[in-house]
């Protein structure tokens, strides 16, 4: 089990808060780290992989301009996950990861660059998580779960939700 997700798990149901997740970078990695942690199913509602773009858009609602414009992997995409997710399945809390595992870029990004969206029904917000690619894929990507789950810890407890921040 992944530091942070049962933390995550109790807040979450202390508080009687739903938890959604929209990956790309971490392809369900999340919401497993999540559902890992008995009595999960009592705050996790759902997740959407929305690897390809187009889901992003399809499935998520996010801007088809924005998309074109800036690619899959930027801050406004991350937000714009988070938000997306969050009407869809009606939670309290959505995280979002989209980002370059590597070994090659995209969208003009280099691998390690990371963005973390969240959105508490609100507002929707994201978070540079961006990592050190020299490990790997696999790093990169336990890398940002670890990161997007102590960001909605910190967020739940009224912290600045930024790695070192608070």
């Amino acid at each position: 089990m992944l530091e942070g997700a049962a933390e995550l798990v109790e807040l979450l149901a202390d508080r009687g808060l739903t938890i959604g997740t929209a990956e790309s970078l971490t392809g369900g990695l999340l919401a497993a780290a999540i559902t890992d942690v008995p009595g999960a199913s009592r705050v996790f509602r759902g997740g959407v992989v929305s690897y390809a773009t187009d889901v992003k858009h399809d499935l998520l609602g996010v801007d088809g301009d924005l998309l074109a414009r800036v690619g899959a992997v930027d801050p406004a995409v991350a937000a714009a996950m988070a938000a997306g997710v969050c009407r869809r399945l009606g939670v309290d809390l959505a995280l979002a990861t989209t980002g370059v595992a590597g070994p090659d870029g995209q969208d003009g990004q280099v691998p390690g660059t990371v963005w973390i969206g969240l959105a508490d029904g609100r507002a929707s917000w994201s978070l540079d998580a961006s990592t050190d690619p020299v490990a790997g894929r696999r790093a990169v990507r336990e890398a940002t779960v670890r990161t997007a789950l102590t960001a909605a810890v910190r967020h739940l407890r009224r912290e600045d939700p930024r790695p070192g921040r608070g």
